[in-house]
């Protein structure tokens, strides 16, 4: 099952992070074609003969030098045979800037989340409805989540006007009530902004003038440029303490790699 959505593919050559974990991928099996031989009655007796006359020559061969044989065989094995060495995961801590962006959770956490993340993105949607409340009910004062942009615009159109109504939402202190707004909800657009703006209280007349400004196209342009050049070519991307965790990974993920990180199990 997929766990993410990734960046159209280009000419040009991206840079990949090295996650400490990403989605598994099934590959498609390849069928081979079995070749087949056909042969004419005449033609199956002459090679019998050829056949019987070889398999007496071969036996002649193995009683008399099966002793160099092996010996030669398993020399050559000895010098062909590969030597075995187990590589250690490689894990890289990324240096992510975390401050001035919204965050939710104790300033002091010992755990730091950074998201990139896309309001169109059907897998960050998936992320957001099944981990995102456990994961902060299961470490309710050890964890920070901090969100930052990635709007996939070539296929998720909505995705850079939702990033920065987010932002609007965030001048009057209500990013992360907006952020559920717009992963909880079915529809994205100018009219919907506004009405959860209402909804929740805020007012409408700044927000719309902000939305109308396009007062956060840069910064939302901003976060997308840094994980592009850092590597990030997909959407939902996270970093536990500089860790990458890629695609809508499940709860007991995320769990793990905390829990291993609190242990102090992985190398600084």
């Amino acid at each position: 099952m997929p766990t993410k959505s990734s960046l159209p593919k280009t000419t040009r050559t991206r840079k990949t992070i090295t996650p400490l974990v990403e989605p598994e991928y099934i590959p498609e099996p390849t069928i081979l074609e079995e070749d087949t031989i056909t042969f004419k009655r005449g033609h199956f007796f002459t090679a019998l003969s050829v056949l019987t006359f070889a398999i007496g020559l071969l036996l002649g061969y193995l009683v008399w030098g099966t002793n160099l044989f092996s010996k030669a065989g398993a020399n050559s094995q000895a010098a062909n045979q590969p030597s075995v060495v187990e590589e250690a995961p490689q894990v890289i801590r990324y240096d992510i800037p975390d401050e001035g962006y919204p965050s939710i959770g104790p300033e002091d956490a010992p755990i730091t989340i950074v998201e990139f993340s896309d309001f169109q993105c059907p897998y960050c949607k998936q992320w957001h409805q099944t981990v995102y409340a456990p994961l902060f009910a299961a470490y309710p004062d050890q964890i920070r989540l901090v969100y930052r942009h990635l709007p996939l615009t070539s296929i998720h159109p909505e995705a850079q006007p939702a990033a920065e109504a987010a932002m609007c939402a965030n001048e009057q202190s209500a990013f992360w009530e907006f952020h559920d707004k717009l992963f909880g909800g079915e529809l994205l657009g100018a009219g919907v902004y506004s009405q959860y703006a209402a909804t929740l209280g805020l007012d409408v007349e700044a927000f719309e003038s902000c939305m109308s400004n396009r007062t956060y196209a840069q910064a939302v342009q901003a976060d997308s440029d840094f994980a592009l050049n850092l590597g990030v070519n997909s959407t939902p991307t996270f970093f536990v303490n500089g860790l990458a965790i890629v695609g809508a990974q499940p709860l007991d993920v995320f769990r793990q790699v905390i829990d291993r990180e609190l242990a102090g199990e992985f190398p600084e």
